[in-house]
């Protein structure tokens, strides 16, 4: 486990942003993309549009992995 933020490049509804994690939480955020059978952008899109205002998409990132793995239990 490194546990050093990874800064990668998501398309965003057209719009490029920069979301950092770790390399764990981006393979994690692969899997499920797959699994759900969708590109890691919209995926991203979509907890995107979801999340408060207030909190940062990396954060949001995280949280919806956190949730999905907990739910699979």
């Amino acid at each position: 486990m490194s546990g050093r933020p990874i800064k990668r490049s998501l398309t965003l509804q057209g719009h490029r942003t920069s979301v950092s994690l770790e390399d764990e939480f981006w393979q994690a955020f692969r899997e499920i993309a797959r699994e759900k059978e969708l590109p890691i952008n919209v995926l991203a899109a979509n907890i995107d549009a979801e999340r408060d205002p207030e909190t940062g998409l990396a954060s949001a990132i995280r949280v919806f992995i956190l949730d999905w793995y907990r739910q699979a239990d």
